[in-house]
């Protein structure tokens, strides 16, 4: 199925796609932004015959501009929301306050901030809102985007990497089909499960 779509260069608008909505998905978590990476890395593996366990040299440049598309997408949404919420002011505290949840993870977030720790950014980007929390969190609380962007970055880059990985890993398994997209989804959302049940355990 996805052999028909070939090289990801015989279709630019999928970068497109998966950079907006990878950077819109911080405001708005429903969006299928790991799904379309998924999606992409898949139609190119199969396009390029590695799901018949070949990985040939000139698939190489589409599996890292669409790792680099997702990355920065993810790095530059989550700095617009780190910005919105440093200006929000006190209107954005009390909403904050009024929410458990956002004050538990906006306390634990500027715990590990300063001590010089940021692998709680790097789960969140994983988890089921987590990038919202942990973006919004970061600005909230007026961390210095010194210590918040670096994590940023990895965390984008985690997260586009291991996408981008599955989508590779089960159009060569499974083939170019709706099959291998679906198991590579459900790896997804495993991790983003795993994510979500480590944060929840994480002490404050």
């Amino acid at each position: 199925m996805w052999e028909s779509m070939g090289s990801l260069e015989a279709g630019p608008w999928i970068y497109a796609m998966v950079a907006l909505s990878v950077l819109l998905d911080v405001f708005l978590p429903v969006l299928p932004s790991g799904v379309l990476v998924i999606t992409a890395a898949t139609a190119a593996a199969a396009g390029s015959g590695a799901s018949a366990g070949q990985v040939p040299p000139h698939v190489l440049p589409d599996f890292l501009a669409l790792t680099l598309c997702a990355t920065t997408a993810s790095v530059l949404g989550d700095l617009v929301a780190y910005r919105l919420a440093r200006r929000g002011g006190a209107r954005l505290d009390r909403a904050i306050a009024r929410s458990r949840r956002l004050s538990r993870a906006q306390e634990r977030l500027g715990d590990a901030l300063s001590r010089g720790g940021g692998a709680l950014v790097v789960l969140a980007r994983f988890a089921p809102a987590g990038r919202s929390i942990v973006s919004l969190g970061a600005g909230a609380t007026h961390r210095s985007v010194r210590d918040f962007l670096p994590w940023s970055a990895l965390a984008g880059l985690t997260w586009a990497v291991y996408s981008v990985a599955l989508g590779w890993l089960g159009a060569q398994w499974l083939g170019g089909t709706w099959l291998a997209t679906a198991v590579s989804v459900a790896a997804l959302f495993g991790a983003g499960a795993g994510a979500g049940y480590l944060m929840r355990r994480r002490p404050a």
